[in-house]
Order: C-alpha cells, then structure tokens, then sequence
C-alpha cells in the first residue's frame, strides 16, 4: 500500500493493534516464563558515592517532602497561583516586591534568560577564570565575546582586572560568589568598590547560588544593593542548601526593569505545582536550613583537618565543596575513584591539579578520605 493509500481507518487499526500488543507483552512474557523486566535480572552493582554535582546529601526538608506527597491534587491545574505565591515569599524575605522576582527551571536558566535580555552579537561578558560556566556557554550561542580574567593567587576573583576589562561594548559581568569551583569568596567591601567601577549599561550579575555555606565575617548578600545599583541581578537556587536540585527551582532578585528584560526569556509555566509546593515549604522551615548548612559545613572542616593531617594543599572553601591541589593532572585520580564507586568533580582545565569534592555525609567523606590515602599517598614526611 502506498502512503497515498494508507487511510485513517488504516492507521487507526495499526495502531490499535500495536498498542495490543504493547499491553500484552508483558503477560505474554510472563506466561512463557520470561521476566517481563529483563533489567530486574541484571547483576546489582554497589551504590555509588556521590561527591560530584555539589548536592546536599541530606535532601530537602521533611516539611517539603509533605508537601510533595500531598500535592497530587494539583496535577490537573497550571500552577499559576502557587507560581505568585512562591514569588511573593521569596519578595517579603528579600524585603523586595514580586515585580522585583522572577522564577526559573533551576538558576540555569536564570543565567541563560539574564545572557539572552543583556547580551548581544559582538557585546562582552566578563568573568573569572575558572568558575561556573552556564554563563559563558550561553553567551557563545548569543554570539557575544567571553572575556575570561583568571583568579588572583589565593584563587579569588580578580575585582579590579574585571573593573578594568569592561567596556562600552560590555553587556554582562558575572561574579559567582562564593566561586564555583574553588569555594572562595569576595567580600561585600570589595564588592562595594566593584560595582560603581562597571559601566552602568551593563547588567553585573552575582550568583549567590552557595551563599547559605558561607562563614567568612566579610561576606554577605548584595540583595539589599539593588535599589541604589538597577544595573544589579543576583541569582539563588534551591538545589544547594535545599536539597532540591533534582526538581529544578531558581530565581532572582533585581530591580523592576531588570526582571521585565528577563521575563520574555524565561520559559513560560516553567514551575510545576510539585516544585512550588516544595519550595513554600522549604522557604518557611527556617530551622532545617540552620541545621543542613551545620551538618555540611562541620563536616567541611573535619575535612580540612584530615587533609591538613596529611599535609595535602587545598583551597579554604566557603562552600559545600572543597579543592584538593594533587600537584599532578587529577584525571587518572579521578578514573582511580570511580573505579571504586566514588564519583568526584571534573577536571577543570586552568587548574588540571586540583581534585574538586562535594561535601557529603560523614560516612561518605570518611571514605573518600580513606580511599585518596589508598589512591595518592602522601610522603610520611610531609604529614603533621
């Protein structure tokens, strides 16, 4: 039978039959004696330990939890309602407005939306070398020029080099603070004497994405800036100190016009009723953030003392991952930990020497500690 000839009522028996047979596969499977999941067979292999995205091995509130078992009653529903509560949360802790807050499918694509309304083909965006890169890859697409300044020599942005790189010609600044990947920060008064240093036509973005782990007395938010600086955007997630990077929620803060630029970016109904429910109840269990940011961060610095222990060099960390300097290319350690069902960061290219950790449980660093011993030992001298 040609196309030409291949009616409706044809493609409606077809079908018809092919989803038969779909439904019946697994009884006809099972009555022959197959296991009708092939994969329920396959050889179980040990659990992995992941130290590698940046995740909050704890997960998300209790409370959270709650609200996703309970909102299945909102399926049917565009969660449009729950979209402004959810803004209106985030606007009254950031004593914002929700004009001044825009939600996005995790601050991915904030940093996407904020590259597309502020940069265009031949325009520079300015960043540190290394850090997060979602910025830079998207302003590739955009056709805008990166320019990348590498860290200072204790591995933190280099504020005045950024200052200086700016240009009539620049659209974006992106400071990611604390970094990834490094965990280091820049302090609010060096921050204070950046931003007046970059032209007012540029959008200067701060990725606060691990601000909750921070303990440097020096550091702080910039939120509160925005209403003397609308030139201003700062982005956070709920992947980091919430647990929820699974379900994808982030957002900004930035003066009324900013958010207006971005919001023909954003992906329309880009939260989904389980997520938003989630995040009101994260938002509102001020106490389970106080006690995931202790865990992680106590464990951070049994980390630090294990490493110092061995006499290893590493990078003081202000967020939930850690540096490692192995004084060699951390490729092969890292194939060496995977090999063991230890997950752990990506090599980066301008710092091939250095072994990037998640902060796990402390059962889980315990054995990540234990195996770096087994993969790279240290000199016995060289140990405290």
């Amino acid at each position: 039978m040609s196309p030409a000839q291949y009616s409706r009522r044809d493609f409606s028996r077809v079908i018809g039959q092919s989803l038969a047979f779909a439904f019946a596969a697994p009884a006809l499977r099972a009555a022959h004696g197959v296991n009708p999941t092939p994969y329920a067979t396959a050889p179980k292999q040990a659990a992995k330990i992941l130290l590698n995205f940046n995740e909050n091995p704890y997960g998300p509130t209790p409370k959270a939890l709650e609200a996703l078992s309970t909102c299945g009653h909102a399926a049917a529903r565009y969660p449009d309602s729950l979209y402004e509560e959810v803004r209106d949360a985030l606007a009254i802790i950031h004593g914002a407005k929700r004009e001044n807050i825009v939600l996005g499918c995790g601050s991915t694509e904030i940093l996407r939306a904020a590259d597309m309304a502020f940069l265009a083909p031949g325009q520079s965006v300015v960043a540190a070398e290394p850090t997060f890169e979602a910025v830079l890859n998207v302003a590739r697409v955009a056709r805008a020029v990166p320019v990348k300044i590498p860290l200072t020599g204790d591995h933190r942005h280099d504020l005045p080099a950024m200052a200086a790189a700016c240009t009539s010609k620049t659209g974006l600044v992106y400071v990611c603070n604390p970094n990834n990947p490094t965990g280091t920060i820049v302090t609010r008064e060096e921050l204070a004497d950046f931003v007046p240093r970059v032209p007012s036509t540029a959008l200067i973005l701060v990725d606060e994405a691990y601000f909750h782990f921070a303990e440097n007395p020096g550091y702080g938010s910039v939120i509160d800036w925005i209403g003397k600086h609308p030139n201003l955007l700062v982005a956070r997630t709920f992947s980091k100190i919430y647990g929820m990077a699974g379900m994808r929620l982030g957002y900004a803060v930035g003066s009324k016009e900013t958010i207006a630029a971005m919001q023909p970016q954003i992906l329309r109904d880009n939260g989904n009723a389980a997520v938003l429910a989630a995040a009101l109840a994260s938002l509102a269990d001020k106490d389970y953030v106080a006690t995931s940011r202790a865990r992680i961060n106590t464990t951070r610095r049994w980390l630090a003392g294990e490493l110092t222990k061995d006499g290893r060099s590493f990078i003081r960390s202000e967020a939930n991952f850690m540096m490692i300097d192995m004084g060699r290319d951390v490729q092969p350690i890292i194939e060496q930990f995977a090999a063991r069902n230890i997950l752990i960061g990506r090599r980066f290219p301008s710092m091939n020497n250095f072994l990037r950790v998640t902060i796990g449980t402390e059962p889980e660093m315990e054995a990540f500690v234990a195996t770096l011993r087994e993969i790279a030992p240290v000199d016995a001298s060289k140990a405290a």
